[in-house]
């Protein structure tokens, strides 16, 4: 079983080469579904047929799907809703303002990452792509479940035993509505939706992400910070597809100067991705949507190497002995020094890149240890733990 996520900036492709990849890895005999999980979807264009919030079968062996959010909110946090619209109109907050306040941020992320346990999980596919949103909002989405794991395992609890002590109180002296076991409950099935996707998705040998971008400055210095933020989160990259490169049969003088700065950026590629596959996809002379132009994307993409295949090696997220020391090891690649902070807090380690952070649970083996340095050695960040003296 495999997991492919395709991520970039906005505009560079990676629809295009989700749906190129999907192609050619259901031709070699993977039962293969894509899916979209970004909120303007585009995978329908790419194959020029309509799709729903089912997968839609596009052959036998290949099926396409874009997520209806909005739908799968309403299913899993009708009741939430219900109770915080009751709170926010005794408030005296109504209309359009208090249901924008009844959907958080990331919401639409999170079924879409239930949707992808959900298939893993059914075992009726080889091989799942992964069309993400632009980048941004890919990290969001692939940060919520530990986030959200934190908030279950720390504050639900709390929240659920206040409410319960202080209702009968409340409800003597104001009309204040408050949450009751219903709505708990609700909120307890939304966060079963997403267990396990955390293992999934961390898994280097189920899940890689692939990085598509263009040979642009703008665009791979983007790139460049998401392959640091998700080797943070722990998430496996394993290829760098180079987008729209101009091929060497476009002589005209036009593109000379094209070529000069394509050539700087792609050299910037090689030596920013150089522990992952590069790949590059030229410059097409017309839209490459339908089938069998995405087949001819996907052919050149990989050419006789399987598209299911880790392209690779490595763990971005790993624990080693040295000694008595112990030593937690991420993969931060082209962080530096000053992006980069750590500090504990109990049982937790919190690690911050750029304006990303990590807070990581610590296993009980490092309870009574206390953190004695914290290195950046060439893309890792090596955290080391030891026993006091």
């Amino acid at each position: 079983m495999r997991v492919l996520l395709v991520t970039g900036k906005g505009g560079v492709g990676k629809t295009t080469v989700s749906a190129a990849t999907a192609v050619v890895a259901a031709d070699r005999g993977y039962r293969t579904l894509v899916m979209s999980t970004d909120p303007a979807h585009s995978l329908g264009d790419a194959f020029q047929l309509d799709f729903g919030d089912h997968p839609t079968a596009i052959n036998d062996r290949l099926s396409a799907q874009q997520i209806n959010s909005q739908q799968r909110i309403e299913e899993s946090w009708g009741e939430v809703r219900d109770a915080l619209t009751e709170f926010f109109d005794w408030s005296g907050l109504k209309g359009i303002e208090a249901e924008e306040l009844t959907v958080f941020p990331g919401m639409d992320e999170i079924f879409s990452l239930a949707t992808v346990r959900d298939h893993v999980r059914s075992g009726e596919y080889d091989l799942i792509v992964v069309d993400c949103a632009p980048t941004a909002e890919t990290l969001r989405l692939l940060s919520l479940p530990e986030v959200l794991s934190w908030y279950m395992e720390k504050m639900f609890p709390i929240g659920r035993t206040v409410a319960k002590v202080v209702r009968p109180m409340i409800s003597k002296v104001t009309s204040m509505p408050m949450a009751d076991d219903k709505v708990f409950e609700a909120v307890a099935r939304f966060y079963d939706r997403l267990d396990g996707i955390r293992d999934i998705l961390a898994d280097p040998e189920i899940t890689s992400a692939r990085l598509v971008m263009n040979p642009e400055k703008m665009v791979i210095a983007e790139a460049r910070r998401t392959y640091t933020y998700l080797g943070l989160f722990g998430y496996m990259v394993d290829s760098a597809v180079v987008n729209r490169v101009l091929p060497d049969t476009v002589t005209d003088s036009y593109f000379a100067r094209w070529r000069e700065i394509q050539k700087t950026h792609l050299a910037a590629v090689e030596e920013a991705f150089a522990d992952v596959e590069i790949q590059h996809l030229r410059l097409f002379d017309e839209e490459m949507v339908g089938i069998d132009r995405l087949r001819q994307v996907g052919e050149e993409l990989f050419g006789d190497r399987d598209p299911t295949d880790r392209l690779a090696e490595g763990n971005p997220f790993r624990v080693e002995e040295a000694g008595e020391e112990v030593v937690i090891v991420m993969a931060v690649p082209l962080a530096e020094r000053g992006d980069v902070d750590v500090m504990r807090h109990g049982t937790e380690l919190i690690v911050t890149v750029g304006p990303y952070r990590r807070s990581i649970i610590l296993p009980d083996s490092l309870g009574r240890r206390h953190v004695r340095r914290a290195q950046l050695v060439e893309g890792e960040l090596r955290i080391t733990f030891g026993l006091d003296a």
